[in-house]
């Protein structure tokens, strides 16, 4: 089987890149066409989130196990693309490089059989350039007024009765 995804840069300007790649195929291999596909370099740590339909970041599988402790996470190279990827799972989020947070929203678009004599992974389709430096991300949550008291009710303002020693060392 072959999927075919649509990877979203996460932006206001339309910048997409369509590519068909085997079901089979690890995502690793996936990470190598995306990173081709947009034209990184593919040196910078990566990782892929299952998502839902409303986006929500959720098990990371990354491009190389950093847990405290090994096998304590999933690894691309390890993952192939149909185990996390089908026809009630058809959302990811990729992220790459971890400094930039250069962000996708990864939609698998369709489900085909492979034509002949055609090499996968292909890039069917390519939209919009991507921009010098990766957008800005917007972190939602609440925002305090001056003088509000956090959920601790600490104010961020009040340096005299934080207990913190400057001189600590």
């Amino acid at each position: 089987m072959i999927y075919r995804f649509r990877i979203i840069l996460d932006t206001q300007e339309d910048v997409f890149r369509d590519i068909e790649i085997e079901a089979s195929a690890s995502l690793e291999d996936f990470h190598n066409a995306i990173t081709q596909a947009f034209g990184f370099g593919g040196q910078e740590m990566a990782s892929f989130y299952i998502s839902n339909e409303l986006w929500e970041q959720g098990e990371e599988i990354a491009l190389f196990d950093m847990s405290d402790e090994p096998g304590g996470l999933r690894i691309m190279s390890e993952t192939p693309l149909d185990d996390v990827m089908h026809e009630e799972e058809t959302r990811m989020i990729y992220v790459y490089d971890f400094f930039s947070l250069w962000t996708f929203l990864v939609e698998l678009a369709e489900i085909t059989e492979p034509e002949e004599g055609a090499t996968y992974p292909n890039l069917m389709f390519a939209h919009g350039q991507i921009p010098e430096e990766a957008p800005e991300k917007e972190f939602i949550g609440e925002e305090l007024e001056e003088g509000d008291d956090d959920e601790y009710g600490l104010d961020a303002e009040d340096y005299d009765h934080l207990d913190f020693d400057e001189n600590w060392n």
